[in-house]
């Protein structure tokens, strides 16, 4: 196969602070990722994405950067990094970094010298504004944490903009010092050989330059959270972030040349499908892969997965590379949303479509979201709207390693409490228990390694009745059936006349499906693939 690294292969999302912990405080660092390295290598993904390890004050878990280029002592060292990096490439792994360039710390040292003085040369690399006539915030943006999202500083008798904490001051990306900074923090980590960055709020860098009220959401419900209150049509998405985003691709493709070969842009954004296919660019200057989340809140149902894999597909521009998605660290999993027999079949289906999957650590053991008692509560998301369901802590919670104490994931009591099944549902207890959710997920990604036809081949829907979603994979002269029962009973599958021959070679279910004919039988939660 000649594509590039990303379009073949599976990324796996680490949160660092809950992968493994080795001294002792509670908290996973980056020697305990690499001494499991050999577990993901067997796993089977290509690549890791580590959520933030720089320096921070973790108002927001390290989403508030106080030094690009450097490495939070809760994780460890520069060498501890440099170290990880070299074993992760020595297993034929790859790396992908957060990259967090909307906003900064405020303990960052350009957000200080810029909160000094109006006349400090810094003061632009930041949003700063007078008080609205007659006082108060400069317009209505709302925090995607709630409350407005203009903070007053009395000593210099202005307001800063922060999308995210009042802790987290949004950069300035209109400033070519500020872009200039930045890129230069992109060349920093890819000189030390990182393979690709994930982009924070990617949509989130430029705001409209005259800072307009946001209009208001006629669909606003409280439930909703208050950020949503307004829609953030001046806040975000503004036409200028596309020309951002080629820079930052011109500055990734710079580095293709290298034996390491080309380097990946992750762009998260959250934004309708038109608007998020302009972020791959015209002639593919933006991001490689604009993340899609649509399966995380799709309705479970056969034929609204059709539609809305149709859509996708059909709007992906050309030389567009599809991803998937089942959840991250800030949404729920996907073992909670629609049952440990869903998961199963929801893990098929992410690992078979069409373009680049990207798993979240633990659901490979379908774990769930594990409820944390008040007293415990970390996520300032949750502490700032409590009991919306929009905390994010049930998702973070620590890898269950074993079912020795605190899971073997540390020697003392963790940043968060474990999930209630861990003697059960740890790795160790399901490795090699034949019908576990772990063991399918290694025979899900053993199947794309040994079938160009999962990993980079065509994909077309399959005509299918009642709650089954069918589709075929196919590349060169192999022909993949991928059959998906995402109801609760029996169901029938007609399969096509060209699909004579075909054999299941391999089942969400251990015991082995029954194919007539013509016809594919598939039990309540079951789904296959059949090879032709």
């Amino acid at each position: 196969m000649t594509a590039p690294w990303w379009q073949a292969g599976v990324i796996y999302q680490i949160y660092p602070r809950s992968f493994q912990d080795t001294n002792g405080d509670g908290i996973g660092d980056l020697k305990g990722i690499a001494r499991r390295l050999d577990y993901l290598a067997g796993l089977g993904i290509d690549a890791i994405w580590l959520s933030p390890i720089y320096p921070s004050p973790m108002a927001d878990f390290g989403y508030d950067v106080a030094d690009y280029c450097g490495i939070d002592p809760r994780f460890g060292t520069l060498a501890d990094f440099d170290d990880l990096l070299g074993q992760t490439h020595e297993r034929g792994l790859k790396l992908v970094l957060d990259f967090v360039p909307n906003h900064s710390s405020d303990r960052h040292p350009w957000f200080v010298e810029s909160r000094s003085s109006r006349l400090n040369p810094k003061r632009d690399w930041y949003l700063w504004r007078d008080p609205a006539p007659g006082g108060g915030p400069p317009n209505n943006w709302i925090s995607d944490f709630g409350g407005s999202a203009w903070e007053w500083d009395e000593a210099t008798g202005q307001y800063y903009y922060h999308a995210f904490l009042k802790q987290q001051p949004d950069l300035n990306w209109r400033n070519p010092a500020v872009q200039t900074a930045m890129h230069e923090v992109m060349r920093f980590w890819f000189n030390r050989g990182v393979d690709g960055f994930r982009i924070d709020v990617l949509w989130h860098l430029i705001k409209a330059a005259d800072f307009p009220d946001n209009p208001p959401n006629p669909a606003y419900r409280p439930a909703m959270g208050d950020m949503h209150r307004v829609l953030q049509l001046h806040s975000a998405d503004q036409p200028e972030i596309h020309a951002i985003a080629a820079e930052m691709r011109a500055i990734a493709d710079g580095y293709r040349a290298t034996e390491q070969g080309e380097r990946l842009l992750i762009g998260e954004i959250y934004l309708p499908l038109d608007r998020l296919m302009d972020y791959y660019g015209r002639a593919q200057a933006g991001v490689q892969l604009p993340f899609n989340f649509q399966l995380i809140d799709a309705p479970w149902q056969a034929r609204a997965l059709a539609t809305l894999i149709a859509a996708y597909e059909a709007a992906l521009p050309p030389g567009g590379w599809p991803n998937w998605v089942l959840g991250n660290h800030d949404r729920s999993r996907i073992a909670s949303k629609r049952g440990e027999a869903q998961a199963r079949i929801a893990a098929m289906l992410l690992l078979t479509l069409r373009g680049t999957p990207t798993l979240y650590y633990g659901d490979e053991l379908g774990l769930s979201d594990v409820p944390i008692p008040p007293e415990q509560l970390q996520d300032p998301r949750e502490l700032r709207e409590p009991g919306l369901g929009l905390g994010r802590d049930p998702v973070r919670t620590p890898m269950p390693w074993d079912a020795g104490a605190h899971a073997g994931f540390s020697t003392v009591s963790p940043w968060l409490p474990l999930n209630a099944d861990w003697p059960m549902r740890n790795v160790a207890g399901m490795a090699d228990e034949p019908a576990s959710i772990l063991t399918l997920y290694r025979q899900l990604l053993a199947l794309r390694r040994a079938h160009p036809a999962l990993a980079i081949g065509d994909f077309s829907l399959l005509d299918s009745e009642g709650d089954v979603l069918a589709y075929e994979r196919r590349y060169e002269a192999q022909r993949l059936i991928v059959a998906l029962n995402l109801g609760g009973s029996e169901q029938r599958l007609s399969l096509p006349p060209w699909a004579s021959g075909r054999r299941p070679i391999l089942s969400t279910r251990s015991e082995a499906p029954f194919v007539e004919s013509d016809v594919l039988l598939l039990r309540a939660d079951e789904g296959v693939v059949l090879a032709t």
